[in-house]
């Protein structure tokens, strides 16, 4: 364990650092609040590769992966790797859809009022709002946990720090100012974990002694073949896919790109950089098996997998590279939090435009900022309280494997309409939940239907998968079946730029 003095000197001198950094360099840039919360067309290549890679890589790399590779080996390992890069390249097909079909969006959610009316407008913010909301306060929670586990820093500290820096440059310079800090972010985040891999291998006696220790305590976890590993692997998949399509971080970064192309040149580079990130830092939860006492029985009091990387972490580095490692989940942390700020604030900020219709910029401006701090306060407070936020995120991911395929294939389909999809996200809803492990004791208590549930799946296969398939198919049925058409060009009659002029030919006032 290192000085809790040191660990807390390090994480100001980080934060203090991306703190000035973002404030600089947006400072003359935002001048509007289509500035603040669109940054549109402002990135080429490698600063959108660099966001989009920054943006995904939060500290759950270090608890989630770890703990997949733990508990359900190699194959697990495989399908989260895939699970992390497919939605990247769905987005490099779907991003420039979505610019040619939307020039002047911001949110999906005005996207999915104007393309499906207010009910499934209604189903996209709650379900939206929330998965971003649990992925922020799940990234205070893992990195405030991480600190006092390493160097006994109190949790309070850690989410106060973080989430006050962070704070402090998105609320000013919006999303210029995260992309901005996500480039160097990500520049940091490669060598860092090449040297945490290289701490590893050297600390636990090389290549060869990691492999023949994993099969010595476990061998079942190197088996590609591993039937629950493949399972579990394959319903992280459909899970990450789903949630990822309804993360507005992606749609922000869309038109912050010069152009289509940047668009999808970006997207398929980091589904590459992504997938290997993830695999890597997964597989740590096969080698602290090895090495450390790792418990993998969910219904065990000692369960610890979801913490197996910091265990290793523990019994196996060198101080200097704990500092690394701490040093590595600021990163990660400071990278995904300042795009869920703006993410959430872009999804309102879009909404209160047209609410308001008289709103000035400085008002909606301001409204972005207040809605930023309020984003920041709750976040803080909720990773204070939350002992694991791990059962309301796979809820959360549930319900994006249900919502996804619905939301977005209206940009393709004229015939798919509002009842269509909001029906058809409903039923994939309640196939995925029928098979849920994680609110069992709800619903089976609810009457009459909890007595009908079929057994619950533990590897989640079942219900992400089937939440996914069960949407995306009644969806094509119901588009088959409608009789009528929605004209896609009224997605870019009607959602407009909000620096441009209002229905009634005025103008907003600065």
């Amino acid at each position: 364990m290192v000085s809790s003095t040191v660990a807390l000197a390090l994480t100001v001198c980080t934060l203090l650092g991306f703190t000035v950094l973002g404030v600089w360099y947006s400072c003359g840039r935002v001048d509007s609040v289509e500035s603040l919360i669109s940054a549109r067309n402002s990135a080429g290549d490698r600063r959108t590769t660099a966001t989009l890679v920054a943006s995904v890589m939060g500290v759950w790399i270090l608890f989630a992966a770890p703990e997949a590779g733990a508990g359900f080996g190699i194959a697990a390992v495989v399908g989260y790797a895939i699970g992390e890069a497919v939605p990247m390249l769905v987005y490099a097909k779907l991003g420039p859809r979505i610019r040619e079909v939307m020039p002047n969006g911001h949110s999906l959610t005005e996207y999915a009022h104007v393309r499906y009316g207010d009910a499934m407008y209604g189903f996209v913010v709650v379900v939206s709002a929330l998965y971003m909301f649990v992925f922020l306060a799940a990234e205070l929670t893992g990195i405030a946990g991480a600190l006092a586990f390493v160097a006994g820093v109190p949790q309070w500290q850690t989410a106060v720090l973080v989430g006050g820096f962070v704070l402090c440059y998105t609320a000013y310079g919006g999303l210029r100012a995260s992309i901005v800090t996500d480039t160097v972010q990500a520049l940091l985040v490669l060598p860092l974990l090449v040297l945490t891999v290289v701490a590893a291998v050297v600390s636990l006696g090389g290549p060869s002694a990691l492999v023949s220790g994993v099969e010595t305590t476990n061998p079942s976890l190197l088996d590609p073949g591993f039937a629950a590993g493949l399972q579990f692997g394959l319903g992280l998949a459909f899970a990450v896919l789903g949630a990822e399509l309804i993360n507005q971080t992606w749609w922000q970064r869309i038109y912050a790109a010069e152009d289509g192309q940047t668009v999808s040149r970006s997207f398929r580079n980091a589904a590459g950089i992504n997938g290997l990130l993830v695999f890597v830092a997964a597989f740590f939860g096969i080698v602290a098996v090895a090495n450390t006492d790792v418990v993998t029985d969910p219904t065990s009091t000692g369960y610890n997998a979801d913490v197996a990387f910091f265990l290793l972490l523990d019994g196996a580095f060198p101080e200097w590279a704990v500092l690394a490692v701490v040093l590595l989940a600021l990163v990660l942390v400071v990278s995904s939090v300042d795009s869920l700020f703006n993410a959430l604030s872009s999804l309102v900020t879009a909404d209160l435009a047209r609410l308001l219709d008289r709103a000035s910029d400085r008002q909606l401006a301001f409204g972005a900022r207040t809605f930023t701090v309020i984003v920041a306060l709750a976040a803080v407070y909720v990773s204070l309280r939350a002992q694991s936020v791990l059962r309301l995120f796979f809820l959360a991911d549930l319900l994006g494997a249900a919502i996804a395929f619905p939301l977005v294939y209206g940009f393709y389909s004229e015939r798919i309409t509002g009842l269509g999809a909001l029906g058809s996200s409903v039923v994939g809803l309640a196939f995925g939940l029928a098979y849920f492990p994680d609110l069992r004791e709800y619903l089976t208590a609810v009457p009459v239907v909890g007595g009908l549930l079929p057994a619950a799946d533990p590897l989640y296969l079942t219900s992400f998968g089937g939440a996914f398939l069960v949407s995306t198919g009644l969806t094509l049925v119901a588009a088959r079946l409608s009789s009528t058409s929605f004209d896609l060009d009224r997605l870019g009659s009607e959602i407009r730029r909000l620096d441009e002029p209002m229905a009634d030919g005025g103008e907003r006032r600065n």
